[in-house]
């Protein structure tokens, strides 16, 4: 379990949450694993589905805590809140930010500017690694055209402009990820991100880790009271999780793109995990997916230090980080939104 911005997250499976006086107490076959007081509290984040008391859900009500159950994998299952108090003015306030896209730009432009800058210390990191596996001079060419992109980025307070300075990005970016493939390159290659569908076994492996981490961010968006639909980047469209895909933009290389790359220069994945159909469409094996979730838990567990707490978390928790501090940027406690930095 950990306390992170009056929110208590309980992460250990098969806890049962009760109330004792004015403390949560967490419970596992009836041995006390802790003990916290609740007037510290704003929410409590609960992974596995064990179950609270009535009495604690009662008290939380009241005092306008919030209650959320996710499962262990992350998904959404429910939240618990007081009368009608809850997210309203939250979400009027997002609905508000939304439809103003000058006011959207300057939110996105912080996602923007994580995502570059983790996917400029992805190929900063390489250098330093791999200095005789990869060309090291495009490398650093590379990293000095992102940080340039990040200052303009900073400035900007156009979607539009927003939009293509993140594509500029992206195109340099992409074109020396292949280069950080360092194993099985006859089989696993990247010419360009290709999806719907993917036609080789890496945009298979990436379209399969963006998907599970939308829903993941998602859950968290929805743990917060936020509205995972309509975003600020990603305008709305019917079906669409469009502030899950701008929170996660500033993790998809440094969460995403890493984990994949992993997978292949360890060898936990190979060519015969994957098939092409009639339709050129590369498709990942029943046994291929379940290897790749079970390491998606696994890497989900692994310790960060999240630069803006200053404080060492598992990377599950990242994305519930983020959304907290969306929260609270929306809700004018903080004066800006800040982006998760990995370096």
């Amino acid at each position: 379990m950990k306390k992170l911005l009056n929110t208590l997250f309980v992460t250990q499976p098969d806890v049962y949450l009760a109330l004792d006086g004015d403390n949560i107490i967490l419970l596992k076959e009836q041995e006390k694993l802790g003990r916290f007081p609740l007037h510290n509290l704003e929410s409590i984040v609960a992974f596995g589905y064990t179950g609270a008391s009535p009495a604690l859900m009662g008290y939380c009500a009241e005092r306008n805590i919030s209650i959320v159950f996710l499962t262990m994998n992350g998904r959404f299952l429910a939240r618990v809140t007081g009368e009608s108090r809850g997210n309203v003015v939250l979400r009027k306030k997002q609905y508000r930010v939304s439809d103003d896209e000058q006011a959207s730009a300057k939110i996105a432009r912080n996602f923007i500017v994580g995502k570059i800058f983790n996917n400029k210390w992805i190929l900063e990191r390489a250098t330093r690694d791999y200095p005789l596996r990869i060309d090291v001079a495009k490398f650093k060419e590379a990293s000095s055209n992102l940080s340039t992109i990040i200052q303009d980025v900073r400035q900007c307070e156009d979607l539009e402009r927003l939009r293509g300075l993140e594509g500029q990005a992206a195109t340099c970016y992409n074109k020396l990820f292949n280069q950080l493939i360092l194993q099985q390159k006859e089989d696993f290659y990247f010419h360009s991100r290709n999806r719907r569908p993917p036609t080789d076994n890496v945009n298979a492996m990436l379209s399969f880790a963006y998907t599970l981490l939308a829903n993941d961010t998602a859950s968290a968006l929805e743990g917060v009271g936020l509205d995972a639909y309509v975003g600020f980047l990603h305008r709305d469209r019917p079906g669409r999780v469009s502030l899950a895909l701008d929170v996660m933009e500033e993790l998809r290389g440094v969460y995403a793109d890493r984990f994949v790359l992993s997978l292949i220069n360890t060898k936990v994945v190979n060519r015969d995990d994957f098939y092409k159909k009639e339709n050129g469409a590369v498709v990942m094996t029943d046994e291929a997916r379940k290897k790749f979730l079970k390491s998606w838990q696994s890497r989900k567990q692994e310790k960060i230090t999240h630069t803006f707490l200053g404080e060492k978390i598992s990377w599950g928790l990242v994305p519930h980080v983020q959304a907290l501090l969306l929260a609270r940027f929306l809700r004018s406690d903080l004066d800006e939104y800040p982006p998760f930095f990995w370096k």
